[in-house]
């Protein structure tokens, strides 16, 4: 099987695995999530096996859970992510730095500022991930009784997408002229106030920071449900979506695509990576061995309350070697809900205790095997256009990663659909994405 298009790599660092039982895996750095010196180690890792970008995933609360359950998970202490991407941003020199930050708690001002700092700081290689955060015990850390519900949220993201870009469209790429003979640092007739009165927000600007290397940070989303698909189809550049099979990747792939095409943008400026996790071995056997004794590492109370989450619906009070009950719409984040409930549909005869194992593992797409078994699979759906590449999640630290790295990244290499060398410094560069025009300052 031969293909022109070549794969696209993002690490989901969730602050570190997304398996609960990851840091108790033998041989794992159980404070994977919470060392500096390992998550650096891990970036320059990722990126000398030449991955577009690192992702950090965020939260704005501890997981709503018992403490029971919430003692059990090692993301209970992640550091904030634009402070550890800065971080990393000068012990790295290429790789793309993608952090979460929510339209429900912040000003859009702040957000705006962060993200084109740490563009400036990376030399172009900042990302937002765009999320409306569902955990309602985030909203109790932000002076808030309840969350908005579930479109509210969207509603909000979408002013709040207009916001931040036009902030970072305050100056022209030429304004900062720095004329030490006359005096004038910078041309006033080269920065834009942006005065937006909206629905959600007034903001006046500009931004006080020159406008970022890459013009905008990469915009990423990760929304499943149709509110999520419009904002991503409208907004997004790349997509870290869910899809448990090459159809279901083909359906969503073309929906989104169609969608962007609608609103007069041109699908070939997305990238849509699902999430993919994936465990190496030099054997089948080997693989699934791992893999087993990873997922024996959830512990029930963990993985219930895990699963509560996903469904936005507490299951804990039913029969654990019983069926998962019909689960009623929620405010909860659709994207985890839909994962489970699909993977249900696939299963109907799984029981809770197995769905709660799986919940504290991961639920979505997995490919378990030998280096050249992930590279045939991979292919496959490269080929099948059912993603752009993927958005790899690594069973535990460090080994998990450096399997991947050192074992299955040569193989897709000597295939030709992987690539053997950045061939930019920008993360939009590793994407093949454009450098936004200015609005205010078309060239």
């Amino acid at each position: 099987m031969t293909s022109s298009r070549q794969l696209h790599f993002g690490a989901f660092m969730r602050p570190a695995s997304i398996h609960t039982g990851a840091w108790r895996f033998p041989s794992a750095w159980s404070d994977a999530n919470f060392n500096l010196a390992h998550l650096t180690r891990m970036a320059q890792r990722l990126e000398a096996a030449k991955f577009d970008a690192f992702f950090m995933a965020d939260h704005l609360a501890v997981l709503n859970m018992p403490v029971e359950a919430l003692k059990r998970s090692h993301t209970v202490t992640s550091f904030e992510p634009m402070t550890l991407l800065s971080a990393l941003a000068v012990q790295t020199s290429r790789i793309g730095l993608v952090a979460t930050a929510s339209t429900s708690f912040e000003e859009p001002f702040h957000v705006a500022r962060r993200f084109a700092s740490l563009d400036h700081i990376s030399g172009g290689r900042a990302a937002w991930n765009i999320v409306t955060t569902s955990n309602p015990d985030a909203a109790l850390n932000f002076s808030y009784e309840t969350q908005p519900d579930h479109d509210a949220r969207y509603v909000r993201a979408r002013e709040y997408f207009d916001v931040v870009t036009g902030l970072w469209d305050s100056f022209a790429d030429d304004a900062f002229i720095r004329d030490a003979e006359s005096g004038v640092y910078f041309n006033p007739e080269r920065m834009h106030v942006l005065d937006h009165k909206g629905r959600e927000f007034a903001v006046r600007g500009p931004l006080n920071i020159a406008r970022p290397v890459q013009g905008w940070p990469v915009i990423v989303q990760a929304g499943a449900s149709e509110a999520g698909r419009q904002l991503a189809a409208e907004t997004a550049e790349v997509i870290f979506g869910l899809a448990s099979s090459i159809p279901d990747g083909q359906a969503f792939y073309n929906d989104i695509k169609a969608r962007m095409a609608r609103v007069g943008r041109d699908p070939d400026h997305c990238k849509i990576l699902p999430g993919l996790f994936v465990v190496v071995g030099d054997t089948l056997e080997e693989a699934q061995a791992k893999h087993a004794l990873l997922d024996s590492m959830v512990h029930y109370e963990s993985g219930i309350r895990s699963l509560n989450i996903m469904l936005g619906h507490d299951v804990s009070g039913y029969d654990p070697d019983g069926p998962l009950p019909p689960i009623p719409e929620t405010g909860a984040s659709r994207s985890g809900q839909h994962q489970m409930l699909e993977y249900v549909r696939a299963r109907p005869d799984i029981t809770i205790r197995e769905l709660a194992q799986k919940a504290g593992s991961y639920s979505g797409l997995a490919f378990v095997g030998t280096p050249g078994m992930i590279a045939d699979a991979m292919e496959e759906w490269l080929a099948q256009r059912a993603c752009d590449g993927f958005n790899v999640m690594f069973p535990y630290l460090p080994g998990g990663l450096e399997d991947f790295c050192d074992k299955v990244v040569p193989e897709l290499q000597r295939r030709g659909i992987y690539r053997k060398d950045y061939t930019g410094t920008t993360l939009r560069d590793h994407l093949g994405l454009p450098r936004p025009e200015n609005r205010f300052f078309p060239a």
